[in-house]
């Protein structure tokens, strides 16, 4: 069984914090702060990403810059939290408006994601996220 971090006054409100700062459409910089510098993004494989991907917090910080890019209106619809030592557990429903085709998504259409994501907390700071991404296919 993995082992907890100790104890982290604030992690839940954290991790919803940068969440909101993510749906505001925040860049890398904005989400800079919240992350520690040994910060790791697992995903795990999904429709967008057959194969998964890990990324370093440069990495993440630089997708985010991106992303604005791809994705407009950006929207969570949290459906449930769970929060343990420095541990959350984020189950939402994501949206966001396409602004270029994709491979199962034309410019402008809605793609739409159920996700859970498993952060670590410590020190005041995100040091881990694992992500279990669900797309919808429009039909």
């Amino acid at each position: 069984m993995a082992e907890l971090i100790a104890s982290e006054p604030g992690a839940l409100e954290l991790v919803l914090e940068f969440i909101r700062t993510l749906e505001a459409g925040g860049d890398g910089a904005a989400l800079g702060p919240f992350l520690a510098a040994d910060f790791v993004l697992l995903e795990a494989p999904h429709l967008l990403a057959p194969e998964g991907s890990t990324r370093t917090r440069a990495q993440a910080m630089a997708g985010a810059d991106q992303s604005g890019q791809v994705v407009a209106d950006q929207k969570f619809e949290i459906r449930r939290t769970t929060c343990e030592g420095g541990r959350v557990v984020v189950e939402a429903d994501w949206s966001a408006r396409t602004l270029m085709d994709l491979r199962y998504w034309d410019a402008g259409e809605t793609i739409r994601a159920r996700t859970s994501s498993v952060f670590e907390v410590r020190d005041g700071l995100i040091i881990g996220q694992d992500s279990y991404d669900c797309y919808f296919v429009n039909s």
